[in-house]
């Protein structure tokens, strides 16, 4: 897309970063749902912003709100270990946002995430990695797709979360906030291949797109762009 498509697509969705980027459009597709239309032009567009205080700067939400083109507009960030506090910004972000909205899902972050619209009819839509209530991030929610039917009983991934705290006790440099990164790329390094990057082990049915536990973030996302 050309800068002047990203300006006025009507769909558009902010995440932190660029594995967002890579990573939705994949699991959306695997899903059953063409991430390009028949013009390959993205069903919407995601803009990843620079971390979390950017996505969740009020001046910089409005600003995308006020474009006139602009008919949904989604927002994706990390809980990280601090959900109260990512859930007291969003909302923070709803009362600046009050004026006669009208809620679709819930008032409050609930686990199906939050959507509702606002007066000129714009819908507007809140999704907090990785199931909107716990600590976490996008590879948290990744966990959820390791095919079996509950990841806590697979041996290879019990065993890749004791390899990963071993390896810190024995020098890893890895920070603590990002133990889920360490984890899930750990594991991906035994699959067959080794070392798939998240959105080519969704697209190669490594990790499961169609697990039951990823299947909220599916609906809420589908709510939101109407698809």
């Amino acid at each position: 897309m050309n800068k002047k498509e990203r300006e006025i697509h009507p769909n558009k969705l902010l995440v932190e970063g660029d594995t967002d980027k890579r990573v939705i459009p994949e699991f959306i597709e695997q899903n059953g749902i063409e991430w390009e239309n028949n013009k390959k032009q993205p069903i919407v567009y995601i803009k990843p912003e620079n971390g979390i205080d950017d996505l969740l700067n009020i001046d910089v939400i409005k600003s995308e709100l006020n474009r006139t083109s602009l008919k949904n507009l989604g927002i994706i960030l990390d809980a990280d270990e601090k959900p109260k506090d990512r859930q007291e910004a969003i909302n923070n972000i709803c009362k600046s946002l009050k004026e006669d909205q009208r809620f679709l899902l819930s008032d409050n972050l609930t686990e199906d995430g939050l959507i509702f619209e606002l007066k000129y009819g714009v819908k507007f839509g809140i999704w907090m990695m990785p199931d909107n209530q716990n600590q976490g991030m996008l590879e948290t929610f990744l966990f959820y797709l390791i095919t079996d039917n509950n990841p806590e009983d697979n041996p290879l991934w019990q065993y890749t979360k004791e390899v990963v705290k071993e390896a810190k006790q024995k020098g890893a440099t890895y920070k603590d906030v990002h133990l889920d990164k360490a984890k899930i790329y750990t594991w991906l390094a035994w699959q067959n291949e080794p070392g798939r990057q998240l959105h080519q082990a969704i697209k190669e049915k490594i990790l499961n797109p169609k697990h039951s536990l990823g299947q909220s973030f599916f609906r809420w996302f589908r709510q939101l762009y109407n698809l």
